[in-house]
């Protein structure tokens, strides 16, 4: 195998190189290029592209002003198409630029007088270079995250688990993926991938995704995928939290001796299924198989058990020395009060009612796993209206 250059070895490792290299945009293109970002971060926030009136605030109005005045001009829009992922560009080729938005932003500012005070014209006049933008999306603009109580069981849960064991911390680099789901620690602070969206391609090319990030603070911001990708290379404290294991049961390292059973499998479908889409987050299939997960979902889109559409592995678990179908037995009858009542036709029409689909948080499923490691699974049961597990009366 011929030796890779450090680029070639940073890219493999999915870290974006371009950060590194010395920009080949004069100072005025840099210019553009930074006013052009910023309608585009507005664009994911708002999911539209600015509008004109005088019921939207000035920001708003600006960013309409300069997206007319990029579209209207053809060496703006050479620069710019690379970079266009959302098709701004497009939306309004041959837009009209009337009396009022043909001004340029200073020019705008001081027609609209009284909007936001001095400070905030000062700092639209000069617009922060790539650098700086880069570095603020990073940090991202964090607010305060308002069903953080949904959270706060996770956060505690992952911290105990750490102190415990049952979690390990690992610098980030050698994985670089990032999945819903997945905790870090960045800056000192636990972070939790709450939901990861549609993917698309970086204008360097590389996959992208809008991310919603929970911090153990009490906060969460939506920033990009690749963004807490180069913020965790980025700190040198900055780790990965493993996946819960204790002991040779659920380990990925076997001792001598130790006899591989299985693996406990979550799945979450990607069906388009109006009452599936809405509960994504909250209907998954649990199963036990003795084969790779990998293996056994391949043929999901054509399979009624599957819900005739893909699916995403959330969690697994090994075994080693367990009765599978036991197993798979405990844990069917401690969620089957929320157990899936959907009805699908297969490929030939026939009616399907899928089973192995439950309406249960994941961090649930986790805590079930917990109990059949400690050994108190046999006394529990899934309570539906508070969505956790209670203790049955002995």
């Amino acid at each position: 195998m011929s030796r890779l250059s450090d680029d070639e070895l940073l890219d493999a490792l999915g870290v974006d190189t371009e950060i590194a290299k010395t920009s080949s945009h004069s100072p005025r293109e840099e210019r553009i290029i930074a006013g052009f970002e910023e309608i585009q971060r507005f664009v994911d926030r708002y999911g539209r592209a600015p509008q004109h009136g005088e019921d939207n605030d000035i920001f708003e109005r600006l960013y309409a002003v300069r997206l007319d005045r990029l579209r209207a001009l053809e060496e703006c829009r050479d620069l710019l198409v690379p970079l266009d992922y959302q098709g701004l560009l497009s939306g309004a080729e041959n837009a009209s630029v009337n009396p009022v938005e043909s001004m340029d932003d200073d020019e705008l500012l001081a027609a609209l007088e009284g909007a936001d005070g001095p400070s905030s014209i000062t700092e639209l006049r000069h617009v922060r270079s790539r650098a700086e933008i880069r570095a603020a999306e990073e940090i991202a603009k964090r607010e305060k995250c308002e069903d953080f109580e949904h959270f706060r069981p996770l956060f505690e849960q992952v911290e105990r688990e750490i102190k415990s064991g049952v979690r390990q911390t690992r610098p980030f680099g050698k994985d670089a993926s990032v999945n819903t789901g997945n905790f870090f620690i960045l800056g000192g602070q636990l972070v939790y991938v709450a939901e990861k969206g549609d993917e698309f391609r970086a204008p360097n090319g590389h996959p992208d995704a809008r991310l919603r990030v929970i911090y153990s603070n009490g906060t969460e911001s939506n920033l990009l995928l690749r963004s807490l990708q180069r913020a965790l290379y980025k700190d040198e404290a900055g780790r990965r939290v493993t996946e819960p294991v204790s002991g040779p049961l659920f380990s990925s390292i076997w001792d001598e001796g130790d006899i591989e059973s299985g693996t406990i499998y979550v799945l979450r479908s990607l069906s388009n299924h109006p009452f599936i889409a809405e509960h994504r987050e909250l209907i998954h299939k649990i199963g036990v198989t003795g084969g790779k997960v990998e293996t056994r979902i391949a043929n999901a889109a054509h399979d009624a058990t599957y819900l005739l559409a893909d699916v995403e592995v959330v969690a697994t678990y090994k075994l080693a020395g367990i009765n599978r179908t036991k197993l798979e037995g405990i844990l069917h009858r401690i969620f089957a009060p929320a157990q899936l009542d959907l009805t699908i036709h297969d490929r030939f029409g026939h009616p399907v009612r899928p089973k192995e689909w439950f309406l249960v948080p994941l961090h649930v499923i986790d805590e079930a796993v917990r109990r059949i490691r400690d050994g108190s699974i046999t006394n529990v049961a899934y309570d539906p209206r508070t969505a956790s597990l209670v203790c049955l009366a002995q």
